[in-house]
């Protein structure tokens, strides 16, 4: 019963290290590697387009936040042409 029990583990042992070398083999073909490099630059690609839509959030949220702290988003006054602070209108 125990040479039994080692003969298969042996085969089974033989049948997945068949297969693991069978992979290896086929991902080191130009077929195999250029699958990996395609996957690669998808993913790179995709991380990419992520990078940019979260600076793009980010750059919109902190102009946002810049324009209600300087107040850029206020209505002008209707009164008048705009004064700079200091100057009068006879000054000019």
């Amino acid at each position: 019963m125990r040479r039994l029990f080692w003969l298969a583990m042996g085969i089974t042992i033989g049948a997945l290290v068949v297969r693991k070398v069978s992979r290896a083999a086929e991902r080191m073909t130009p077929a195999g590697i250029g699958a990996s490099v395609a996957e690669g630059l998808r993913d790179l690609a995709d991380a990419i387009g992520d990078f940019g839509a979260d600076v793009r959030a980010a750059m919109a949220e902190r102009e946002h936040e810049l324009r209600a702290g300087t107040g850029l988003d206020a209505p002008l006054p209707e009164a008048g042409p705009a004064q700079l602070p200091g100057r009068h209108a006879t000054d000019r």
